[in-house]
């Protein structure tokens, strides 16, 4: 199997990475939006490829895109270099917390992750998988405590993830956050079959019970028309 994905308008090697192209990053890249973008946050960018979804559709944004492994740092950046959108993105090697903590701090109208996704549990025996995949729950109270003081007035932060880490995410929401849940998207492998995964859409404000369904398949390796309307500027499939 080739370690190189193609996409329409840039390619994504995957060499050294815990975390490959996924349907996942796929669609957070493809979904996330706001209104008047000019600063972008990625927390574990692993291959790169949200920036580089995020930096083709919004072009005149500036993107830092945030890796704490070294492995997958080095394949980011060179994904980010090869890409048309080197200009735009800057690939910061560091812990999200410690990103936070610089001097340089700076508040953004979008934040993202798609986060290390198995809380408190077994770690998997491939180092970089497991620095991928798991995580604690003090890593999602970094993640809310520094979003809400990097944040812009109108900014988001966009997150997918497994249906009782969300629950987790919400209950660390609470008033001396300032941030609450905007919109809650659950997406679905078939129409009938269960969520296994769901973005929140975290920002200021007024709690909002927006819920929307999104659906990948019709019938077996065949996509609904939504998917692919999502995803038809980005995948050569479509």
């Amino acid at each position: 199997m080739s370690k190189v994905f193609q996409f329409k308008q840039f390619s994504v090697d995957q060499t050294n990475c815990g975390m490959k192209v996924n349907t996942d990053a796929a669609i957070l890249g493809a979904i996330a939006e706001n209104n008047d973008i000019r600063e972008i946050l990625e927390i574990g960018t692993g291959t790169g490829v949200v920036a580089l979804m995020l930096a083709q559709r919004y072009s005149q944004a500036k993107i830092d895109a945030v890796e704490i492994d070294k492995a997958a740092s080095l394949t980011a950046d060179l994904n980010f270099r090869n890409s048309p959108y080197a200009q735009n993105i800057t690939l910061i090697r560091s812990s999200f917390e410690d990103h936070f903590l610089s001097p340089a701090g700076k508040c953004y109208d979008l934040i993202i992750s798609n986060p290390p996704y198995f809380v408190n549990s077994l770690r998997s025996e491939d180092p970089s998988k497991g620095l991928a995949r798991h995580t604690d729950i003090v890593f999602f109270k970094n993640l809310i405590t520094g979003s809400s003081a990097h944040l812009s007035p109108h900014g988001l932060l966009y997150l997918i993830l497994p249906l009782d880490t969300a629950e987790l995410v919400r209950n660390l929401l609470s008033p001396t956050t300032g941030l609450v849940v905007k919109k809650t998207i659950f997406i679905h492998s078939f129409p009938e079959s269960k969520p296994y995964r769901c973005i929140l859409v975290i920002g200021q404000g007024i709690q909002s019970s927006v819920v929307q369904k999104f659906v990948i398949y019709k019938t077996q390796n065949n996509y609904t028309e939504e998917y692919r309307q999502l995803l038809k500027d980005y995948l050569t499939i479509f």
